[in-house]
């Protein structure tokens, strides 16, 4: 189990819902409004991406492949390409920025949590105080930047896409022998969209068996069926990118969910919860009672006089269920009445020795 902000990742906890708007918001006032979007709708964390793309993108002209969403209607989607610098150069924002940010995210009490990529932008995570801190999928063979990360004591999220159990393995014991067992990891598809045959939901059962931490689900595909299917197999994290138009031509924004979807995202979520309930059968006082007005009982149809025998009274099985139940018949047959019965009357024990 994880700590969050005074909230409990685990099993038989709820779900730890995180709206991601690293790659989606447009500057300061954009990370604001999309802070307030998901504190609003209830949601437990922010996630935001801390990069330098000065310094991590070695080929300013490489180019990236992502999916736009071209008519709103239909869905149909459009793949567009520019260069990762360009992309990642948008989601640049100042250190004065970030403390903006993260002490906006104090004041509506949600947790704040961020990727990073170089050892200085987890100092600047330590000096926000912040939550969490996430590694990228990319990162994961990073050794030396996922042991600085665990040094600190913080939560350390791990994205899996594209790695193998082997590699996972692998990262948790970097964390592990750093002192840090704050760890989830998270199932997180590769795609901007993802394909559906990529997002692999049942990885989330096999993860669960093989670690013992909390496992997240990182959501690339549009919609929320995805999401509703990861946390029905156990997910105890979601991740699911937001945005303030699904229109806008960039990357992530075609996956993400809007300002009216959020609230709705979080109800289903915990509505889902609720109707999962815990595994037990056990009947609630409500469902006893409707149970008993739609189950039968014994009658007789016949008049029946004191000391006559069950076996020789015609009987008929009726609702509702206040008297002697159907599966108790082979038991009383030999027992006699102890009054007259009317026709029609529901018999009880009281009435048979």
């Amino acid at each position: 189990m994880i700590n969050i902000n005074n909230k409990i990742i685990g099993n038989n906890y709820p779900c730890f819902i995180t709206f991601e708007a690293g790659p989606t918001h447009e500057g300061l006032n954009s990370a604001k409004r999309l802070v307030k979007y998901a504190s609003d709708a209830g949601a437990d964390a922010i996630k935001f991406q801390i990069l330098d793309p000065d310094r991590l993108v070695s080929d300013k002209k490489q180019m990236f492949s992502y999916g736009v969403l071209k008519n709103r209607d239909t869905g149909e989607i459009e793949t567009i390409e520019e260069p990762l610098y360009d992309i990642l150069s948008r989601r640049n924002l100042s250190r004065d920025e970030w403390i903006q940010i993260k002490r906006y995210c104090d004041e509506l009490d949600i947790a704040f949590f961020a990727t990073v990529g170089f050892d200085e932008e987890i100092k600047l995570m330590e000096d926000l105080n912040c939550h969490s801190i996430k590694i990228a999928s990319a990162d994961l063979n990073h050794f030396p930047l996922i042991k600085t990360a665990a040094r600190t004591g913080m939560c350390i999220q791990l994205d899996t896409g594209m790695s193998t159990i082997n590699e996972i393995e692998k990262a948790v014991r970097i964390i592990e022998n750093e002192g840090n067992s704050n760890i989830i990891i998270h199932q997180c598809p590769s795609g901007y969209p993802a394909r559906l045959e990529g997002i692999n939901l049942n990885i989330i059962k096999t993860l669960k068996k093989t670690f013992t931490y909390p496992v997240a689900f990182s959501d690339h595909s549009p919609g929320i069926e995805m999401d509703i299917a990861a946390v029905a197999l156990g997910a105890n994290m979601l991740e699911k990118t937001i945005t303030e138009d699904r229109m806008t031509r960039s990357v992530e924004h075609v996956m993400s969910i809007e300002p009216n979807m959020m609230k709705h995202f979080v109800k289903t979520v915990r509505d889902l919860e609720i109707s999962l309930g815990n595994g037990l059968r056990i009947m609630s006082n409500e469902e006893l009672k409707k149970r008993d007005q739609i189950r039968r009982s014994i009658f007789l149809v016949t008049p029946g006089k004191k000391g006559q025998k069950i076996s020789d009274c015609k009987i008929d099985f009726r609702r509702p269920g206040h008297g002697i139940s159907p599966d108790k018949l082979e038991l009383i047959l030999d027992c006699k009445l102890l009054r007259d019965i009317k026709k029609d009357e529901m018999l009880k024990l009281s009435d048979i020795s």
